[in-house]
């Protein structure tokens, strides 16, 4: 079926469907929600691949090396304190097969000229942080409150369940949307990847 040209309210019961089929999203979403972390989304790479691995008829789980969880505090920017928060995300899910990467995305415009090579002006929210990603198919978030989903997808899914790869200019650099698409390229040969913008 063609998920993305469902209604938008089908499109995200369809999402939370797919995406809930992957236990260990669901299991991380559940222990993510007890502390409730400051602005906080399970986000990026496990959700899309999630969805790219059912529509193309693969175990929900295959492939995705890590589930990023974000958040925002900026009450204090110091190492440290970003540090406690990712040494008690080792604790709260260090038993999972998967890695839980939990950053601060206030800290960001701190440390992503040397990693990337450009400057990048503090975030003012993690949704800020999401909307910056390379490509605008990973721009998505979810987080529990209480029993309900709260979910932030500022381009939609149509992308998402067509396997189109789309680019993010006037964000990330050029350089990180064309090796993460060579990287999901390599994985899921069904995806579409669209041309930087000349």
């Amino acid at each position: 079926m063609d998920y993305g040209r469902l209604a938008i309210d089908r499109q995200l019961e369809k999402f939370r469907e797919i995406v809930t089929r992957n236990e260990l999203v669901s299991e991380v979403l559940a222990r993510a929600a007890e502390p409730a972390l400051p602005g906080w989304y399970l986000t990026a790479g496990c959700l899309c691949q999630t969805v790219w691995n059912v529509v193309t008829g693969r175990p929900p789980a295959e492939g995705i090396k890590d589930y990023d969880l974000f958040y925002f505090d900026d009450s204090d920017l110091s190492w440290d304190a970003e540090n406690a928060v990712i040494e008690e995300g080792v604790r709260r899910f260090g038993d999972l097969p998967a890695t839980v990467e939990i950053r601060n995305e206030a800290r960001v415009h701190l440390w992503y000229e040397d990693r990337f090579g450009v400057p990048c002006a503090p975030y003012p929210s993690t949704e800020a942080a999401i909307d910056s990603f390379p490509s605008t198919t990973p721009c998505l978030g979810i987080r529990l409150v209480g029993e309900e989903w709260r979910v932030y997808a500022p381009h939609g899914f149509s992308d998402l369940f067509d396997l189109v790869v789309r680019p993010n200019p006037g964000h990330a650099p050029r350089s990180s949307y064309e090796a993460k698409a060579r990287r999901w390229q390599e994985q899921w040969p069904e995806l579409t990847v669209l041309p930087w913008p000349g």
